[in-house]
């Protein structure tokens, strides 16, 4: 047993505002320059909704991630000699249109045009060649469903379900998803690298890009089925998100987590054993992989996990961190946060508590009791987080359905049948930790990070360039 930790977030999309104001901060911090000005390390999609870039979880069109081939597993891009053969033509690639090509306005005509019966118009302009342009697409053109009735019948969430009934007017829903780097326990992007330039940090499993080492091959590009690594068309580099590690290094929470007006985001430690990786990553059947995830995460209150992760070297505030992690309770502990499309294999660690959704009638009045009644479709939701397994997407949803009917209960003083409780392997004790966790916790305890592990000193003006932004 190999055990390391890994930092990991947790998104509640049952609280999500769609505010946009986890990615504006990451925007202005991180990929304010040229060559980075349609990079959004993170963005929030409207689900239902083909998202940014355009049909990003579509691997048919992409192909990112790992397959199997028979008993091996090997990235769905080829292998290597197949990849480095199409280096300079590539069909998998986005282009600027799959992202969008982003724009200014020409502030300069409301100062110099000449005096008129009416305002100056602004007209926008591209800021890859300056010339003028009509707007097409945009990193979140489907905010809030607009457009959706076009685009949304090539969301691979609906494979199952009639898209066009579910995006009728009285049946239509929606949710939003935020999303960013995962930051894999098997990363894709790492292995697709030909020069090794990303690499996943051994203290806390944060995957970064050396730019020093990057040659701007654009197969990570590839790779990655969640396309949230990109290529600085001004730099030659490749750029990603760095889960704000100059930050979580002096204890404090990613810039996303840390703006969230809706306290949605959950940052913490897991520990886990690595040897069994690949072995987690190569099931057979994908809806066996989420158990397979699962079953690599380490118990931290083990006596015997934790004597040998202090055996391997794991300092005594991490493990600490680790017995007092949120993420730990809501991932391993709780079992209320699933992976998003584990069938990439690669393993995510940004892990997400399904929202639940009043009944489908705009007649019911009321939420539903019964996640098979919930107006966003229980089999859309499992394509999104369960490979396609609705179970433990209803075992999820069950459990905040109960949490809700037992704050009730308690408020009103009324009691909740125990049998009910007892079949979802919940009791009064754990129903209350959960409702302060996820409603009343203040940021010491949604926000749990240790300090940076000792090891070789380094000037952190020296180690920016390598780390992956300038």
């Amino acid at each position: 047993m190999r055990i390391r930790a890994q930092l990991a977030m947790v998104l509640n999309l049952d609280k999500c505002l769609g505010c946009h104001t986890c990615s504006l901060p990451c925007k202005n911090v991180w990929t304010q320059r040229r060559g980075a000005e349609y990079m959004w390390f993170n963005n929030v999609e409207t689900k239902p909704g083909i998202g940014y870039p355009k049909r990003w979880e579509n691997q048919e069109l992409w192909r990112g991630g790992w397959v199997r081939r028979g008993e091996e597993l090997g990235l769905r891009s080829g292998a290597k000699l197949a990849r480095l053969a199409g280096i300079f033509c590539n069909p998998h690639l986005p282009g600027i249109d799959d992202y969008y090509e982003p724009w200014t306005y020409d502030y300069e005509t409301l100062i110099s045009s000449p005096a008129g019966r009416h305002q100056p118009a602004l007209r926008p302009r591209s800021l890859l060649d300056g010339a003028a342009m009509d707007i097409r697409w945009g990193p979140n053109w489907e905010d809030d469903l607009a457009g959706v009735h076009e685009t949304g019948k090539e969301d691979v969430n609906f494979a199952g379900l009639d898209a066009a009934a579910f995006l009728h007017f009285r049946k239509v829903f929606l949710f939003y998803l935020p999303r960013l780097c995962e930051h894999c326990l098997n990363p894709a992007c790492v292995a697709s690298c030909p020069s090794g330039a990303l690499y996943k940090r051994e203290e806390d499993g944060i995957v970064l890009v050396d730019a020093e080492r990057c040659r701007g091959w654009r197969f990570c590009v590839s790779a990655c089925p969640y396309k949230k690594t990109y290529f600085n068309w001004d730099a030659g580099r490749a750029e990603k998100c760095l889960f704000c590690y100059p930050r979580v290094e002096t204890g404090q929470p990613p810039l996303c987590a840390h703006s969230c007006v809706g306290r949605i985001r959950y940052v913490g430690v897991l520990l886990y054993d690595a040897e069994r990786i690949r072995e987690a990553a190569a099931v057979e059947d994908p809806r066996s992989l989420l158990g397979a995830q699962r079953d690599l995460l380490l118990d931290p209150e083990d006596p015997r996990v934790a004597a040998q992760a202090v055996r391997q070297g794991l300092p005594a505030p991490w493990l600490e961190a680790v017995r007092r992690s949120p993420v730990d309770r809501l991932i391993r502990k709780w079992r209320l946060a699933l992976p998003l499309h584990p069938e990439f294999r690669t393993l995510p660690m940004v892990w997400y508590i399904p929202p639940l959704s009043p009944g489908r009638s705009l007649d019911d009045g009321g939420a539903a009791e019964d996640p098979e009644g919930m107006r966003i479709p229980l089999r859309y939701l499992a394509h999104l987080l369960a490979a396609g397994d609705e179970e433990p997407v209803r075992e999820v949803l069950e459990r905040m359905i109960l949490l809700r009917a037992f704050m009730r209960a308690e408020r009103l003083g009324e009691t909740l049948d125990g049998a009910r409780l007892a079949r979802a392997g919940l009791d009064p004790q754990r129903l209350r930790a959960i409702y302060r966790l996820l409603a009343l916790a203040p940021l010491q305890e949604r926000f749990v990070i240790p300090p940076r592990p000792p090891g070789p000193e380094r000037r952190a003006a020296r180690a920016q360039e390598r780390a992956g932004f300038p």
